[in-house]
């Protein structure tokens, strides 16, 4: 297997982008990844696109055949995939196109996400999401990803004493870090009164809890390492790519706090890198919920089962902090289009490697990781990444 490389990244603006249309983000995303890349269009091998439910929200499908034409690529016979696996699609997507240039087949590849999700109602909206859970034991009885999230965080409370204002940390975290994101979609400070007060959606996930209905697309242009340097001045490596299976309801498992599927892909991934979490220096995380990005965490080995709470209330998840956490405002303030979100962390790892991520910056990064979720943690995909091999 060859070592990878990531020579080039692009995202789009996220939020309620009513006047672009999803090729049209799918497209920004990608060109601005290209150019990023110095790379010509004839030169790209393979496009990889991560979408959970075009059908749904655009009325959609057969979606990689639609970005290889709208992009200029289908004349060339540039073969396009579409790649689903709910909200971790675009991480998934990530991971195809690495495992595709480190086996060879492949030289430059593409992979990207993109998900236009504000051109149906919101009742929609949340029945395609729900479609994510386990429509037959969870979603034909009412559940929603809120309802599964908020039983995690009830339970999670009861054993560990985690508390709101914990939760509200969260939030008020990544709104903070959203403020200095131009693509993010909340760049406004909240606080934790603002959170802890906000309309009950679950109990206990209030409103600014919950991340928002969101467009958008990101993309990345991926090489081996042995020629990366022909296109980039800096490229990042790829230390590692793992991916994990889980149960995809809840009731089936032994502890509903812990996302097994997170710690076996955390676990190769570390192995696979010869690294252990102490040694990441940030990480970009799967907060579809303040719950969730507690959870996540604990399962990634950042701090011991319990502690995630007290870890963000006390900052060690701050910019500034021992870990940071979602320096790009993550799912909470920068947006979750779903099928973009995975590789939209990994534009962020990018930039904060380079040191092009401006007053988010992180000082001395050189290690960094994602989490990208699939439903409530039927699937994890995790990747680190370096400045160095």
């Amino acid at each position: 297997m060859r070592d990878v490389a990531i020579i080039g990244v692009g995202c789009t603006e996220f939020g309620e982008l009513w006047d672009k249309s999803f090729r049209e983000l799918f497209v920004e995303a990608g060109v601005s990844a290209i150019e990023d890349a110095n790379v010509q269009g004839g030169k790209i091998d393979a496009l990889y696109v991560g979408n959970m439910s075009g059908g749904r929200f655009i009325e959609q499908e057969h979606l990689g055949a639609l970005i290889a034409d709208y992009s200029g690529l289908a004349s060339l016979n540039v073969p396009s995939t579409r790649v689903e696996a709910a909200c971790a699609s675009g991480g998934l997507a990530l991971r195809q196109g690495i495992l595709a240039v480190a086996s060879g087949y492949h030289d430059i590849v593409v992979a990207g996400g993109a998900e236009k999700m504000t051109d149906v109602g919101v009742e929609t909206t949340t029945d395609a999401l729900a479609a994510a859970a386990d429509r037959e034991w969870e979603g034909i009885m009412g559940a929603t990803f809120p309802g599964l999230y908020a039983m995690i965080a009830k339970l999670h409370m009861h054993k560990y004493g985690t508390t709101q204002e914990q939760l509200a940390a969260v939030a008020v975290k990544n709104h903070h870090n959203g403020t200095m994101n131009p693509k993010a979609q909340f760049q406004n400070e909240i606080s934790i009164e603002t959170v802890i007060n906000s309309l009950m959606v679950a109990d206990p996930l209030r409103v600014f809890d919950c991340s928002p209905i969101t467009d958008g697309a990101s993309a990345v242009v991926i090489a081996p390492a042995e020629i990366a340097r022909k296109y980039s001045d800096t490229p990042i490596y790829v230390k590692a790519s793992a991916q994990a299976s889980g149960t995809i309801s809840l009731h089936d498992r032994p502890d509903i706090t812990t996302v097994d599927a997170t710690v076996a892909a955390a676990k190769w991934a570390y192995k696979m890198a010869k690294l252990k979490p102490k040694d990441i220096g940030f990480a970009e995380v799967h907060d579809c919920f303040t719950i969730a990005e507690i959870c996540a965490i604990e399962d990634l080995g950042f701090v011991k089962k319990g502690e995630g709470g007290p870890a963000t209330e006390s900052g060690m998840t701050a910019l500034g902090g021992k870990i940071p956490i979602n320096p790009s405002g993550g799912l909470k303030a920068c947006g979750h289009p779903v099928g973009a979100t995975g590789v939209k962390q990994a534009v962020e790892i990018t930039l904060q490697l380079r040191g092009e991520a401006g007053k988010r910056q992180i000082n001395g990064a050189e290690i960094g990781l994602t989490h990208n979720v699939g439903g409530s943690g039927g699937t994890a995909v995790v990747h680190i990444f370096g400045r160095e091999k």
